[in-house]
């Protein structure tokens, strides 16, 4: 590892365009970020980083037009950022706080609390998280992963779920053990209801959930003999919204691929009837929340967001107007007690911004907005629509000058996702900020395995169906190229997680098709992927290797084991975080190895590690070295002559050098 390092150190360190990179990039990064504020206690909270802190602190008011007062800054727990600190929870007495403590963002960490009188932790730290507070704000229940085997190694396979009750005061080995899930369950979470009368319990398995009631009565404490009552059997997805007295509402693609809401009355335990309040229609239910007495829908449509408003009986109650084509954010934070709801809105031009709806008057205003150095005024994005392999038609945002001109020869980004159901939607990022005003081309494929269309489009794009994701993202390449908006010389592609799978999949399926390819924390031993930390939970999404039928099609798209001695690739630049506890870094560490001794030409095959961050963690300064990499490696492969200066809407000095060299392992 210190050898592959010191060689890619090399190789990017003598690009000439990487310094005026960072700076640009430095000052682009350098705007205040506000998260999406929640009510508790009579207080609104949130989240903000203000431009260049290694992590955003949380801070408080007293309602919308309050001042901001400063109630946890975790740069004073971690100066440089190596360990992540997060996932705030205020209690419900508002008088002590729970949040996260990982070293480098690993999934796998502890949960301390605080009590914010005094700002001292106390002895209440559990090895876990997901916290969720009961009304009475004695204690909460929390989720642990832990091995199905003990005699298991650290990187050994973790897929059974637990969830716990911690009551203050008690030594963690007193908590109580609640519930226990086996079966590869990816995800499990609590939510607490308005009222605190009741917790919902959620375990994900695959596109499929189990959700669960807790009964905590008028006191909100958990009782000594209170148990799990199953609502839903995980035959189809389903997400609590909140409930209003004893009827939850939920979203759930059960009979409804694009999703519908439905109600159940919680009295009646496993037999609730899922009763329709918003029925499926043409556009996909991303998520809901539930403001005072309205149903906020978010829909997408051909993945451009739309937030409509229903009574609580399903009727039609108006629509909440958005700045234009973009994405509203999750979460979207409202109660049924208060008649106000806060989202975010983004674009690929536009930063997140938060803003507060006004039930009473109907009326949407920024809280706390960004201010950037970036001009949007000369960019614009557009929604294309193109054919795949099979027909299929794929939407595709590019975002470029105004005055672009296809040429055949514009550097272009492609990137895409197209796994686990999630929706790939218009996102404001300081480094593509930075790619166009350098003349680059920014395009995102919508492919199938995504959520953008339902959950047929998921199922078509997963399994045995996997390799429609990448005849989709081929097909987005080929576009692009015929319609001289770049040539296969001029064309990158990016991927992150199931999106780092992709990019190694289509590169060792089409390499005369990119020029550079990029993949952060890929899965490219397909055989193997279900032996390691959290790869059980992905075989509802991928299929087991164990299975003949599942291998046959994992062994022909797997990247790992499709590269080919004497084939020219890509240059690639594979990226990994050393605490990456949901992707294992061998997956790269691999592909790396068996790139680099197969590749026949002159392109470089570079493996970049970075230390003290994760799968979904880095400090804002190891993310914009990262980044400063990323994107000076594609300039000098792409050979674009320009970096931006320092002021907004100047070009610096024109760097013409070209890199064209390789370093000998």
């Amino acid at each position: 590892m210190k050898e592959q390092t010191a060689y890619t150190r090399t190789y990017l360190d003598r690009i000439p365009q990487r310094d005026a990179i960072r700076r640009r990039l430095t000052t682009l990064w350098n705007a205040t970020a506000t998260g999406v504020p929640w009510r508790e206690a009579r207080r609104l909270f949130f989240t903000e980083n203000a431009g260049l802190q290694q992590q955003p602190a949380l801070y408080e008011q007293d309602g919308p037009e309050g001042a901001p007062r400063l109630v946890f800054d975790p740069q004073r727990i971690s100066p440089d950022g190596s360990v992540a600190v997060g996932d705030y929870v205020v209690s419900p007495d508002g008088r002590r706080l729970a949040y996260s403590v990982s070293k480098g963002g690993a999934d796998a960490g502890e949960t301390r609390v605080r009590d914010l009188a005094t700002d001292r932790d106390l002895p209440d730290t559990v090895v876990g998280g997901g916290i969720c507070w009961t009304k009475d704000a004695r204690g909460f229940f929390y989720k642990r992963s832990q091995s199905a085997d003990p005699a298991d190694t650290p990187d050994a396979a973790r897929i059974v779920k637990q969830l716990y009750y911690h009551l203050l005061g008690r030594p963690p080995e007193e908590d109580r053990l609640l519930h226990e899930w086996r079966e590869n369950y990816r995800w499990l979470y609590a939510m607490l209801s308005d009222d605190g009368r009741w917790a919902i319990v959620v375990a994900e398995r695959g596109a499929n959930a189990w959700m669960y009631a807790v009964p905590l009565g008028d006191t909100g404490a958990l009782g000594p003999s209170t148990r799990l009552v199953a609502l839903t059997g995980g035959e189809a997805a389903y997400t609590p919204i909140d409930t209003v007295g004893d009827t939850l509402y939920a979203v759930t693609d059960r009979e409804a691929p694009r999703r519908r809401v439905i109600a159940l009355d919680l009295r009646r335990g496993t037999a609730a009837w899922a009763r329709t309040v918003v029925p499926e229609s043409a556009d996909v239910i991303d998520n809901a929340a539930l403001a005072g007495d309205r149903l906020v829908v978010h829909y997408l449509g051909d993945v451009q967001s739309r937030l409509r408003l229903f009574t609580l009986d399903g009727k039609p109650a108006g629509e909440i107007a958005l700045p234009g084509i973009g994405a509203v954010g999750w979460p979207m934070n409202a109660r049924p007690s208060a008649r106000e709801l806060y989202y975010s809105f983004t674009s690929y031009l536009l930063p997140e911004t938060v803003y507060r709806y006004d039930l009473t008057n109907g009326v949407s205003r920024p809280f706390r907005p960004p201010r950037t150095t970036f001009d949007a005024r000369a960019y614009e994005t557009r929604q294309v629509f193109y054919r795949s392999k099979d027909g299929t038609r794929v939407p595709m945002f590019v975002t470029a000058k105004k005055s672009l001109r296809l040429t055949g020869r514009n550097p272009t980004m492609l990137t895409g996702y197209g796994g686990y159901g999630s929706v790939l939607t218009p996102q404001y990022r300081p480094d593509v900020a930075l790619w166009l005003e350098s003349g680059g081309i920014y395009a995102v494929a919508n492919i199938r395995g995504g959520g953008e269309y339902g959950e047929e489009w998921h199922r078509a794009g997963s399994l045995e169906r996997k390799q429609n994701s990448f005849d989709d993202f081929i097909a987005a390449a080929e576009y692009l190229i015929a319609r001289r908006y770049t040539s296969a010389g001029r064309l990158a592609i990016y991927g992150h997680s199931n999106g780092g799978l992709l990019v190694g999949a289509v590169a060792t399926q089409r390499p005369d098709l990119f020029a550079v390819a990029i993949a952060n924390a890929g899965h490219h031993d397909m055989l193997r992927y279900h032996r390691f930390t959290a790869g059980a939970g992905w075989i509802p999404e991928y299929g087991s290797p164990d299975d003949p039928a599942a291998f046959r099609y994992l062994r022909a798209y797997s990247p790992l084991h499709n590269v080919r001695k004497g084939a020219c690739y890509p240059a690639t630049l594979l990226l990994v975080a050393d605490h990456d506890d949901r992707v294992v870094p061998s997956h790269s560490y691999k592909f790396a190895a068996t790139l680099q001794a197969a590749q026949e030409c002159n392109r470089p095959i570079l493996l970049r590690v970075a230390r003290d961050a994760s799968h979904s963690y880095a400090s804002a300064t190891a993310a914009i070295d990262e980044l400063s990499d990323l994107w000076a490696f594609v300039a000098a492969r792409l050979g674009v002559p320009t970096t931006a200066a320092g002021r907004q809407g100047e070009f610096g000095v024109r760097l013409r050098t070209r890199l064209n060299f390789s370093i000998s392992p």
